[in-house]
């Protein structure tokens, strides 16, 4: 599959077939994921996939609104993106380089998130990303070290929908040439 058809053809998926994703197709979209741009090439950006379905139950249930928790109970593995703070968009004595401080760490784990869900694609798996959730429930329940930051959750597996593409806006509303 070439880039652009990827990218095209690639949806949120929010129905999943009751079928494991081996470790080892994981390990090639984490290890794809792993070439995502970063600040610096700081290669912040950090995955748990969690499998447990007692763990996956305790998402659902304590820490996701329904409309997230739905996805998570049939979704076979969820990701758990995280990135390492205090690394990205800085001096090497602490000062900002940018106006955005410290949120270009965001950034640098969104390039990888949607890197980590085209790599998905061609393996031909499905992923939505999840941003809403209670962020330290999740992290103290997953152990994530104090150095990092839990950025975003992606549900995992087979589709098991088709959806169709979403209207997409108009060249003339997205670019400008001065």
């Amino acid at each position: 599959m070439n880039v652009t058809t990827c990218i095209k053809t690639r949806r949120s998926i929010r129905k999943y077939k009751p079928v494991p994703v081996a470790h080892s197709v994981i390990d090639s979209i984490v290890s794809a994921a792993s070439y995502s741009p970063s600040w610096n090439n700081t290669q912040i950006t950090r995955f748990i996939a969690i499998e447990d379905s007692s763990i996956l139950d305790t998402i659902s249930n304590d820490f996701t609104p329904s409309f997230n928790a739905n996805i998570i109970r049939q979704a076979p593995v969820l990701m758990a993106v995280t990135f390492v703070k205090g690394q990205c968009g800085f001096e090497r004595d602490g000062s900002y380089i940018t106006k955005k401080g410290d949120h270009w760490q965001m950034f640098d784990a969104g390039i990888a998130c949607q890197t980590f869900c085209l790599a998905a694609k061609e393996q031909g798996l499905g992923t939505v990303i999840m941003g809403i959730f209670d962020e330290d429930g999740i992290a103290d329940l997953l152990h994530i070290p104090e150095d990092q930051e839990l950025a975003a959750l992606i549900a995992l597996g087979y589709p098991d929908i088709d959806p169709a593409p979403p209207v997409r806006k108009t060249l003339e509303e997205l670019l400008q040439y001065r």
